[in-house]
């Protein structure tokens, strides 16, 4: 069992840079793809971008991609995601989360964090 712990977000204006952080409990971390979700005020949780086991591979939602960048540290059992350029549309919950396979599909992640608030004011 994998558990993820959320921070790094906050309050920042348009066009700032927050960068959010996951530390997971466990030595299987580095088995796990690890991904951010987010979830806007009366909207849907929807995928971000996660990031394979090693590292060396990353996907993005279009509406990050250039903006967002994930990567993690398996010695630190912990997975980052770079914010910059960030915009209004961007205030949500973030989570992390853990799956055995590389997916976007939220049915597909096994373990969630809690969720970290980022709001971005115009």
């Amino acid at each position: 069992q994998v558990q993820l712990v959320e921070s790094g977000g906050g309050l920042v204006q348009a066009g700032g840079s927050l960068r959010l952080s996951c530390a997971a409990s466990g030595r299987t971390f580095r088995t796990y793809v690890m991904a951010w979700f987010r979830q806007a005020p009366g909207k849907e949780r929807e995928f971000v971008t996660y990031i394979n086991r090693s590292g060396g591979g990353t996907y993005y939602a279009d509406s990050v991609k250039g903006r967002f960048t994930i990567s993690r540290d398996n010695a630190k059992n912990t997975v980052y995601l770079q914010m910059n350029s960030l915009k209004p549309e961007d205030t949500a919950v973030y989570y992390c989360a853990a799956s055995t396979s590389a997916s976007s599909t939220e049915g597909h992640y096994d373990y969630w964090g809690q969720g970290t608030q980022v709001t971005v004011s115009s």
